[in-house]
């Protein structure tokens, strides 16, 4: 079990999911995630290079490096994104969305 207030055990827990991660990006399963070149979160084809790993429930809060936590992002979202959840990034989408049509 993880202690998020241990800084020893988060740094930890991050290293070892950063290099599942690493595998991960080998696999052909996220090779075919990312062949059509298509941001997860704001759907534009920026080319599957230009195409990130990004942890849903990032992993500097308790996320883990499994299919089930990562999606390809473009640079742009996952920078924005950063350590929200998805609730949070969603509400954060929403004010920016409500910005524009002000």
């Amino acid at each position: 079990m993880i202690h998020f207030f241990d800084e020893t055990a988060v740094e930890e827990h991050i290293s070892k999911e950063k290099k599942k991660a690493r595998r991960l990006r080998k696999t052909q399963w996220w090779l075919a995630r990312i062949e059509k070149g298509v941001c997860y979160y704001c759907h534009r084809k920026v080319g599957r290079e230009n195409l990130t790993m990004d942890h849903i429930v990032p992993l500097s809060r308790g996320g883990k490096s499994k299919k089930g936590n990562v999606v390809p992002a473009c640079k742009e979202c996952n920078n924005k994104k950063k350590y929200m959840l998805p609730v949070e990034w969603e509400e954060y989408m929403r004010q920016l969305s409500k910005q524009s049509a002000d």
